[in-house]
């Protein structure tokens, strides 16, 4: 269950859960966070049976309020360092994004800098409507690589993400909505039955069907010229010839629940 001290998995059903466990650092990551991370994405790509991941944060105060900033004169002191660290954080922020299952944000409290991007790594953000959002990059003179860049600009649009960084203010929840960088805002108690609710939907629709749409919206966001239609096509055709095609519409006619197995 445990995969270091600072990172927590497991399996719910057909949900995998991800926890940044650094609560007293209001869940800062250092580089030994983010290698785990990955590791535990693959662990959850390769299972059949985990049908949505719920990324979190412990504590209750915060998602993951950025990189652990007493880690950077280790892990961080000169550009050489700050490449290799680059490298492997993004491995992690990309396990996310690249994740061939959708993906959950479950965000209560601060989501800062490494946090807001590991948000944006994700399908879709819900939120406590007391969370606080920044990046405050420009406080610190970090520079901000283009793939972080790229995500947050797929989903805030280009005005907003320049507004995010050239502030590097806090954002509140209801601000954060109307710009489209969370999907919902919803009472702090009700944060988990709510994402629970979401991920009881997507678990109980087909797993194929799901697989091609998260495939296509990331070849739609691609440049054109360097989009795997041919593969999306592919996918597409695969749903009609499934046995969940076939049980589908049986169930409808049958007026009952379909059962899915992404076959």
């Amino acid at each position: 269950m445990t995969q270091t001290d600072k990172m927590l998995s497991r399996k719910e059903g057909g949900v995998g859960i991800v926890t940044f466990n650094n609560p007293e650092k209001l869940n800062a990551v250092s580089l030994d966070m983010w290698e785990a991370t990955k590791r535990i994405l693959d662990d959850f790509a390769a299972d059949h049976d985990i049908r949505v991941v719920v990324v979190t944060g412990a504590g209750g105060k915060a998602f993951v309020s950025g990189a652990d900033i007493s880690r950077f004169e280790s892990e961080r002191a000169n550009l050489e360092a700050a490449r290799a660290y680059g490298a492997k954080s993004e491995a992690a922020y990309a396990s996310i994004y690249e994740f061939p299952k959708p993906t959950i944000a479950m965000i209560r409290g601060y989501c800062i800098g490494g946090g807001l991007g590991l948000a944006t790594c994700c399908d879709l953000r819900i939120a406590t409507d007391n969370s606080r959002f920044a990046v405050p990059a420009a406080k610190l003179g970090l520079g901000y690589g283009y793939a972080g860049l790229k995500r947050l600009v797929d989903v805030v649009g280009p005005a907003f993400a320049k507004e995010i960084f050239y502030t590097a203010r806090q954002f509140d929840a209801q601000e954060a909505l109307a710009m489209g960088l969370i999907n919902r805002a919803v009472p702090p108690a009700e944060l988990e039955s709510y994402v629970k609710s979401v991920t009881d939907m997507i678990c109980a629709n087909a797993p194929l069907t799901i697989k091609a749409v998260k495939y296509t919206v990331g070849e739609i966001l691609k440049d054109e010229g360097t989009r795997n239609v041919a593969r999306t096509v592919e996918m597409v055709e695969t749903c009609f010839t499934s046995n969940d095609y076939n049980e589908g519409r049986a169930a409808f006619m049958a007026k009952r629940k379909p059962v899915f197995t992404g076959t």
